[in-house]
């Protein structure tokens, strides 16, 4: 008999689960949280408590064979997500793992072999395409709103000092700074709303002596398919706000606070030096939609929007940033 909802687990339950996803998970009328895993098992216990999870997992192993759980939700440090995956996938768990998806894309490539060897459905956190702002803007561009897009520009600003992610500035735990951490989120979503592959990145940035082994804050020019100029523009280190700008042949899209979960977010469509529609939209309820979405998938119903081989043309293009960084020339983004 079918459970009446999907499952999950989260392997590596940490800050951004309690903040971000058990909330999701109490909102949502597909998908439950049914267990967790972190290596202290005594907050473990308290994050149970807290969210009414009724399995705390005295191992990884554990929590992954456990025949209470359909999927497995992977939150781990990024170095630790190919282990993580890996060890789902070999029993028979479907998985979704935050982004970024892993440390490289070789990496990550061996993780979407493997989901699609063991016939597992394997997705990626990249919650934004879940979003009702990024949504608006792909329908435009669909629509010809804008005419045929020319140049785009994405911005993630964040004060990473804050976090008590302590990790996320640790080389060996992180893929990269905030070009690994948000800039991925940026890619994605330029990629989703216009359509577009990115072919080739030049990457400027510097470190501080705050930021550890990783960058601090970094512009990349990107190169796409249909002949499409991107600027993507990271900070780990400045005051919170993101923005999306596209121009097109006939007009440009304007998304600011675009991918905000905690508040309004305003979109306006120009043509011609004027506003023509503006609009607000929430992305409140952004990360139930994509658990919403990965139980559906899980079910059989339609695909998940940011699968796992996508979310390996991601990791291709953060290679080509990092590449990019070090030779101080444009790099290419492989295509296998």
């Amino acid at each position: 008999m079918e459970q009446p909802v999907v499952r999950f687990a989260i392997l590596g339950f940490g800050h951004f689960a309690g903040r971000r996803l058990a909330p999701a998970f109490a909102q949502s009328k597909h998908a439950a949280l049914t267990g967790v895993w972190r290596r202290d098992a005594t907050a473990a216990a308290k994050n149970c408590a807290e969210f009414n999870i009724p399995h705390s997992f005295a191992t990884r192993e554990e929590l992954c064979s456990s025949p209470d759980v359909d999927v497995v939700f992977v939150t781990s440090p990024d170095s630790m997500h190919k282990e993580d995956v890996l060890l789902a996938i070999r029993h028979g768990k479907a998985v979704l793992c935050e982004k970024p998806l892993a440390m490289n894309a070789t990496e990550a490539a061996e993780m979407a072999a493997a989901a699609r060897g063991a016939g597992v459905v394997f997705g990626v956190g990249q919650n934004c395409r879940y979003s009702r702002s990024l949504e608006w803007l792909r329908k435009q561009v669909q629509a010809g709103s804008i005419g045929e897009p020319q140049l785009a520009m994405a911005l993630y600003a964040h004060p990473a000092n804050l976090s008590p992610r302590r990790w996320i500035t640790d080389a060996n735990l992180a893929c990269g700074g905030p070009i690994g951490d948000v800039g991925v989120h940026c890619m994605d979503a330029l990629r989703f709303v216009l359509d577009r592959e990115i072919t080739s990145v030049q990457t400027f940035a510097r470190r501080t002596a705050l930021s550890g082994g990783v960058e601090a804050t970094a512009s990349l020019h990107l190169e796409m398919t249909g002949g499409v100029y991107a600027n993507v523009s990271v900070s780990a280190w400045a005051p919170y706000r993101t923005a999306i700008e596209i121009t097109g042949s006939n007009g440009t899209l304007i998304a600011e606070n675009v991918f905000a979960v905690d508040g309004p977010v305003d979109l306006i469509l120009r043509r011609a030096g004027a506003v023509v529609e503006t609009v607000t939209v929430s992305n409140e309820d952004v990360y139930t939609q994509m658990l919403d979405g990965f139980a559906a998938a899980y079910r059989g119903h339609g695909e998940f929007a940011a699968s796992g081989d996508d979310g390996v043309k991601n990791m291709r293009a953060l290679d080509a940033a990092y590449k990019s960084w070090r030779s101080g020339v444009p790099e290419p983004v492989s295509a296998n």
